[in-house]
């Protein structure tokens, strides 16, 4: 099986070191936008060899889109129009609902598998990538009654020879999870980062003094926008929603302080703590 990676950073570096140690692709070819990133990517021995989009489209049994998700809006109707019978075109963004949208009428549909590995780090480029990232991580299948059976069944091997495991749903129900188990993480570094910056600048907080706690907090916030400001345009409304759910929580714990009300606020706390069985 030839396969083509669109975007040599974290998720499609993985995903090659991963493939490659499975035996599962016989060719690796990568595409990447940025000469320097497809130069180090073949440098680490992540791809066979870096090759122009449109012959990644001709010469692979399947295509990884593993680049930002205004990208692949952009990339998946260009590379269903001439996806031929037997090849699998695969996204493996952070969004789904406007990406599948964007090709719902397309008349080869039916090549393409809407993906996200729930997976990653806050980290970027060929460099970043890990293997053994997937192992054990769950995999989101969009849509799939829209998808021909044999491009499913690629799919499920190729997410089977790295590790994942598998959940199916709609592409709005992707979307309206991915805003709370993920979107809304990135929004709180995000804001919890700028937060700590700003008193650090009056002198007041100092993230040196910090221990694991915010460092494991914040890590997110090392994200670039490059990847995160699209998928936050993406997943707008979901992830309002999301963001007013916590935002009502975090209300709920400030007037605890405000009205010195520790039995109460005790009470959020062990809540909260229930999250360990969930995990």
């Amino acid at each position: 099986m030839t396969v083509g990676i669109i975007g040599l950073g974290l998720i499609g570096g993985s995903f090659a070191r991963d493939l490659r140690k499975s035996g599962l692709a016989t060719e690796l070819l990568g595409v990447d936008a940025n000469p320097t990133h497809a130069a180090r990517a073949h440098e680490l021995g992540l791809v066979d060899r870096i090759v122009a989009l449109n012959d990644a489209a001709r010469e692979a049994d399947v295509l990884l889109l593993a680049v930002p998700v205004n990208a692949i809006e952009t990339l998946l109707p260009r590379l269903l129009d001439t996806a031929r019978d037997g090849q699998t075109v695969i996204d493996l963004g952070s969004t789904k609902l406007r990406i599948v949208e964007a090709v719902r009428e397309h008349p080869r549909r039916e090549r393409y598998v809407a993906a996200h590995p729930m997976a990653g780090t806050e980290n970027a480029g060929p460099d970043a990538a890990l293997e053994g990232l997937f192992r054990n991580k769950t995999v989101l299948l969009c849509d799939l009654e829209w998808s021909a059976p044999d491009a499913c069944k690629t799919a499920l091997e190729l997410f089977h020879a790295v590790g994942l495991k598998f959940e199916f749903m709609t592409a709005e129900q992707h979307d309206r999870h991915a805003a709370y188990v993920s979107h809304l993480s990135h929004v709180v570094a995000y804001a919890l980062s700028l937060a700590v910056q700003s008193e650090e600048k009056a002198g007041y907080a100092v993230p040196r003094l910090a221990g694991g706690g915010f460092a494991s907090t914040v890590r997110l916030a090392k994200s670039s926008p490059d990847m995160w400001v699209p998928i936050f345009e993406q997943n707008r409304d979901a992830i309002l929603a999301a963001v007013a759910a916590f935002s009502d929580r975090v209300a709920a714990f400030t007037r605890c302080l405000e009205e010195r009300d520790w039995e109460r606020l005790d009470a959020y706390i062990r809540e909260a703590n229930r999250i360990r069985d969930l995990l």
